[in-house]
C-alpha cells in the first residue's frame, strides 16, 4: 500500500532538493502511525513532490549519537534548556556517505545544523576537534557513542520549494552503553521543516486528521527507552503517548 501511494507523487532529484536545504529553520514534529501516514499521503499528493534517488523513494538511514559520559546533551534537554546541541554521525545507507553533524537549537526555537563529510561511519570525535570546537560546546570534551538508530525516510518538498517534510518509519534504537534495543513498530515521526512561518499545506492536513504536534527527539526518546537509569521526567508524557499509539496499532493488526 505504501509504495503505491508514493507512486502518486511527482519526483524531484537530490540536486533539486538541495535548493531547499533549510539548515537554519523552524522544525515542527508530529507522531502518528502507519495508518495515519497513509491517510496523510493520500491527501498531500497534489501539494508535494517526493525526493527520488536512483529510482528509490524510501531511503534507509542510520545514526550514531555521541554524548559526554554523564550524558550532558540528554540532560540539558531533560532539564528543559532551550539552547541545546546534539552531535551525531548520520549515514545515508544507499550511497554510503556519512556526515558528522552538530545540530543546535537556540532559545528562539530555531534549528541550525553544521556538518562535514567523513570517511568512516564511527569516527573518534577526537579526530575532529577543530570542527567540533568551532561548531559546538564540546570540542575539548571526550565524547562517547551513546545511541544508534536505523529508520527509513520519505522526503517531500512543497510545490513552492519553501518547505521540506521528512517522514521516518521503521525506527529502531540500540543503546551503545546498556546494549538494550527498542523497536518502535508502526510509529511514524513527521517533521515539517521551514524557514520561518511560510505557509505549509501539510499543517492543514495534519489538523484535519487530528494528528497533533508532539516534540520527539530521536536521541532523547531512544535514550529514555533504552537506559532506565537516566532521569526522564520531561519525556514521560510523550513516552506514554507513544506507548498508547503502539498498543492501539497492535490491537488493529491483531483484529
Amino acid at each position: 500500500m505504501l509504495q503505491q501511494l508514493l507512486e502518486d507523487y511527482r519526483s524531484v532529484s537530490l540536486e533539486q532538493m538541495g535548493k531547499v536545504k533549510l539548515l537554519n529553520r523552524v522544525d515542527t514534529k508530529f507522531v502518528t502511525t502507519t495508518d495515519g501516514l497513509e491517510k496523510l499521503l493520500r491527501m498531500a499528493a497534489g501539494s508535494y513532490f517526493i525526493q527520488e534517488i536512483e529510482g528509490k523513494k524510501l531511503m534507509p538511514y542510520t545514526t550514531l549519537y555521541f554524548d559526554t559520559q554523564e550524558c550532558d546533551m540528554f540532560s540539558r534537554h531533560q532539564r528543559g534548556c532551550k539552547t541545546r546541541q546534539k552531535i551525531r554521525v548520520r549515514r545515508y545507507e544507499s550511497s554510503g556517505v556519512g556526515f558528522l553533524e552538530v545540530k543546535r537549537k537556540n532559545n528562539k526555537g530555531r534549528t541550525d545544523k553544521k556538518r562535514i563529510q567523513i570517511p568512516e561511519y564511527t569516527p573518534d570525535p577526537k579526530n575532529y576537534r577543530e570542527f567540533l570546537s568551532a561548531k559546538s560546546w564540546y570540542g575539548n570534551v571526550d565524547l562517547l557513542p551513546q545511541l544508534s538508530n536505523a529508520f527509513r525516510r520519505i522526503t517531500l518538498v512543497n510545490n513552492a520549494m519553501t518547505e521540506r517534510l521528512t517522514i521516518d518509519l521503521d525506527l529502531k534504537f540500540h543503546n551503545e552503553v546498556t546494549g538494550a534495543d527498542f523497536d518502535m513498530g508502526q510509529i511514524v515521526v513527521v517533521e515539517v521543516k521551514r524557514d520561518g512561518l511560510t505557509h505549509s499545506p501539510v499543517l492543514d492536513i495534519l489538523k484535519t486528521l487530528r494528528i497533533k504536534q508532539s516534540g520527539f527527539s530521536k536521541y532523547c526518546i531512544g535514550m529514555a527507552l533504552t537506559n532506565p537509569s537516566l532521569k526522564q521526567n520531561r519525556f514521560r508524557e510523550r513516552l506514554r503517548y507513544v506507548s498508547k499509539l503502539i498498543s492501539n496499532s497492535n490491537k488493529k493488526t491483531n483484529q
